[in-house]
């Protein structure tokens, strides 16, 4: 998307028509590929110019800056896909820093085969996304190659946002009887990707809980409480954010199961899969350390947002130690270490 293109009407496409190599060859069909396809869905004042690069207004405070790659399997699955992700997964990673998202950079790389419809429904889910999230897509590029797996698209987005001076979001803040939240169920992102594999599906009705948080983070800091610490369990789920913290800090975590919040058709789908939902992927949900007497008024707060009616305080940091652990404390009255998993248990999920 760096080179400006003339205006031409829309023509029309085949049910059938998929990505073929000249697509990106810089010809007539790139022109094609870019006009029909992409460019006017994500319109907007930054990037109509179709120059090499954005010019994006100059920040008063600091800039955050933060990029990722999206390579999940399937494209579509419940709840989402890839081009939700994309846009989702990187406004989030701007919103636990405490930066207002501002603007992204899309970079779509495109296998040779993929169905154009396809490429259609994703490129008009980026849009939705980013105007969900009010954030523009400011710049970015396409390129086709040849076919190479089974779903034949990969995403990278870039993200700048706003970050307010003095606002410090730091693990090495955090001191024993902070406690710790989650805004909503979780474990829904990993599993709905699972139900949606070739060969791996199975009857529920989850759906990915993917979903844009700039507003949720800027409510959980704005809710007059003193918040230490952001950060959104994606691959490792709850129990690697948990584990991180624990490292870092050297200080202990006690976590009440009946506290974690979780639907029934998570649990039982976790169950039948063999997995344990506190590692599993989400996508919509920010775990935050609060000081432990202003947890009630955060999670008030959180639980006025509609993205954070879920919300639960789940446990706190206890004393410090040589050897920090992550404890659940059971339904049963017993305690379970908790663990980041070792390797990949499910599908990649992003």
């Amino acid at each position: 998307m760096s080179n400006r293109l003339p205006d031409s009407s829309r023509t029309e496409q085949s049910p059938d028509e998929r990505i073929v190599l000249a697509h990106g060859g810089g010809g007539e069909l790139t022109r094609r590929l870019l006009l029909d396809h992409i460019v006017p869905k994500l319109a907007n004042e930054l990037l109509s110019p179709l120059t090499d690069g954005a010019v994006l207004p100059a920040a008063a405070g600091r800039i955050c800056f933060t990029t990722d790659a999206f390579v999940v399997q399937p494209l579509e699955f419940p709840g989402g896909d890839i081009g939700r992700l994309a846009v989702a997964g990187t406004v989030n990673d701007l919103a636990v820093m405490g930066a207002v998202p501002k603007a992204l950079s899309l970079a779509l790389v495109i296998e040779e085969g993929l169905p154009i419809r396809v490429l259609d429904r994703i490129v008009d889910s980026i849009a939705a996304t980013a105007a969900e999230a009010d954030v523009l897509i400011a710049t970015g590029d396409t390129k086709v190659i040849e076919h190479r797996g089974p779903d034949g698209l990969t995403i990278t987005t870039t993200g700048v946002g706003e970050l307010p001076e003095g606002l410090e979001l730091d693990a090495g803040r955090i001191v024993p009887g902070d406690a710790i939240l989650i805004t909503g169920r979780i474990a829904e992102h990993g599993l709905a990707v699972m139900s949606a594999r070739k060969g791996l599906a199975f009857q529920t009705d989850l759906v990915s809980d993917v979903a844009p948080l700039g507003g949720l983070a800027q409510c959980l800091l704005g809710a007059g409480g003193r918040v230490r610490f952001l950060r959104d369990p994606t691959r490792s789920g709850l129990a690697g954010v948990l584990a991180d913290l624990a490292e870092e800090t050297h200080l202990g975590i006690e976590i009440d199961e009946e506290a974690v919040p979780i639907s029934a058709t998570a649990r039982h789908a976790a169950e039948l899969l063999g997995l344990d939902p506190l590692t599993v992927a989400n996508e919509g949900k920010i775990v935050a350390v609060v000081a432990g007497e202003d947890g009630p008024a955060v999670l008030a707060a959180c639980r006025e947002h509609p993205r954070g009616r879920h919300a639960a305080i789940l446990g706190r940091f206890t004393e410090k130690t040589d050897w920090p652990l992550v404890e659940l404390l059971t339904r049963v009255g017993g305690r379970r270490i908790v663990q980041r998993p070792y390797g990949e248990e499910l599908p990649r999920i992003c």
